[in-house]
């Protein structure tokens, strides 16, 4: 018995030991690594002041029935209290039991597949095309990079006049062929094809250049060794490409989805939601609540909770999903 006290005793003297010895672990790595410490701490403290405040003071008027009318404001000398209050959960169950959210994340997620899938097809594609010797293969490479260094914004503003009923080049094409004129921003199937096929027209190069570097870091000896073997293309783009390029692809699929997700200047430039709100994504109807009519701050502030909640669900979900399939990533 006296043994086992014993035993315990200097088991707890241990883990107190242990205990003691995180703190000095700290200060040992605070005065080995000082210097990757002093370079680190601006970011750290940019990012809190630039990141974590916002981010901060956004979940806390979530939880209050701010607007426009009882938040706090100075008027030239006369400064005005605010007067809203904590309501707790009420603008998120008064958001999730509403059918108009369903409506917009129906159409969200709509919206990012559509743009995700196409971004990674045409991207895999050009990718593997300009992978080859081909001749001008450099100018191919700037050209079809061009879209990705246009601003987001410029670009909208050109499609949108592209897509004008009057005066658009398409339908001055079309009506050059004999047909008539289609309004792409009047109906809601076309308006929503149309901000689509914007989106894609961004978005692809992004996609090429990364997997074309993930081409390129793709030994040639496995396509030589595979097609001596007498695997045909289809066969060497399954067995080899594909699985080379998963990491890749893991990553740009997962960032293109947040950025997609989360696309607001090409919704709003293009069809400023319309017509009526039926290509409003959750992003831009978040906008509209907390800076158009009657601006509802708790209640853009609960939109935009709920949206960083499924994005951070989707990535967690994501990236266990492909540790169970043995990537890294």
């Amino acid at each position: 018995m006296a043994v086992s006290t014993g035993r315990v005793t200097a088991a707890g003297d241990s883990a107190r030991g242990h205990r003691r010895e995180k703190p000095g672990r700290w200060r040992r790595s605070l005065s080995t690594h000082w210097y990757a410490w002093a370079m680190v701490a601006p970011v750290l403290v940019v990012m809190l002041v630039l990141i974590g405040w916002p981010l901060a003071r956004g979940v806390y008027l979530s939880l209050t029935d701010a607007t426009e009318a009882n938040i706090g404001r100075t008027i030239g000398v006369n400064v005005i209290p605010a007067t809203y209050e904590f309501v707790g959960f009420d603008n998120y169950v008064r958001i999730l039991t509403s059918g108009l959210f369903w409506d917009k994340l129906l159409w969200t997620v709509v919206w990012t597949v559509a743009c995700v899938a196409a971004h990674y097809g045409i991207g895999l594609g050009l990718a593997v095309m300009l992978n080859r010797r081909l001749r001008f293969r450099s100018v191919y490479r700037v050209l079809l990079i061009l879209p990705w260094a246009v601003p987001a914004f410029v670009a909208a503003f050109i499609w949108r006049y592209l897509y004008n009923s009057d005066y658009g080049v398409i339908n001055g094409f079309l009506k050059m062929a004999g047909l008539s004129g289609v309004g792409w921003l009047d109906d809601p199937f076309t308006a929503k094809v149309a901000v689509i096929a914007v989106n894609v027209w961004i978005g692809v190069p992004f996609m090429m250049v990364a997997l074309l570097g993930g081409l390129q870091s793709i030994p040639a000896e496995l396509y030589e060794a595979a097609e001596v073997d007498g695997a045909g293309p289809w066969q060497r783009f399954r067995a080899i490409t594909l699985p080379g390029l998963r990491q890749v692809s893991s990553t740009v699929v997962l960032l293109g989805t947040i950025w997609t997700f989360n696309m607001f200047p090409i919704i709003f430039l293009v069809t400023r939601g319309g017509p009526g709100s039926e290509t409003e994504i959750l992003v831009t109807y978040a906008f509209r609540e907390a800076f158009t009519g009657i601006r509802d701050y708790s209640g853009s502030a609960a939109w935009g909770v709920i949206i960083l909640a499924m994005l951070v669900v989707l990535a967690v979900g994501y990236r266990r999903t492909l540790r169970s399939q043995g990537d890294p990533w």
